[in-house]
């Protein structure tokens, strides 16, 4: 088993974006943060969100990530499960989400990103001015973070069974709890 250190040597190894490493550590919040919810293994949760998309600067085609990534972390010795949940995310990857894990990944992944963008737009660039009716609005204007798939945000809370109001001030609450850690923290302005 990979353990949550190991999986952030293998981010910092082949991610050099400081802005893709925050994403990362983002979806490991709310990832994590559905672990405890569902009483499932928090380390395994964790790793997973870590590296979903650890090799996205070397492929960042569609569909070599997450497909070339697989084939490396599983080199590395990387749990199949956390292997398939990785490769659940992409919706090209033919590999359809299944687990509790695997959804709860796919329903954290944009929204986590959005969450940031709006973030940075803030007065203080804090996710603490970040909440449910903020987000609603911003998934409206699609010149707002467009590489963002609103799509994606909205089945990814159907396939958890969570309202999306619900999950949307989730993962907000989730990434307040990391703000320090995501550079999420804003200014005292």
């Amino acid at each position: 088993m990979t353990d949550r250190e190991r999986a952030w040597n293998i981010v910092c190894e082949f991610t050099q974006s400081e802005s893709l490493r925050k994403h990362a550590l983002a979806v490991a919040a709310c990832v994590a943060a559905y672990a405890r919810r569902f009483e499932e293994d928090e380390e395994k949760w964790t790793v997973t969100a870590l590296l979903h998309d650890f090799d996205w600067e070397i492929h960042p085609q569609a569909p070599d990530h997450p497909m070339k990534g697989e084939a490396l972390l599983a080199e590395r010795g990387v749990d199949e499960e956390i292997r398939r949940a990785i490769l659940s995310h992409a919706n090209y990857s033919g590999v359809p989400r299944l687990s509790a894990l695997e959804k709860t990944l796919y329903a954290c992944d944009e929204l986590a990103g959005f969450i940031t963008a709006i973030s940075y737009v803030k007065p203080h660039r804090s996710v603490f001015e970040v909440d449910v009716s903020s987000v609603k609005r911003k998934m409206k204007d699609k010149a707002f973070a467009r590489s963002v798939n609103r799509q994606d945000i909205l089945e990814g809370a159907q396939e958890l069974g969570v309202p999306l109001d619900d999950h949307i001030g989730f993962c907000i609450r989730s990434m307040q709890e990391k703000a320090e850690e995501l550079g999420l923290k804003g200014s005292l302005e």
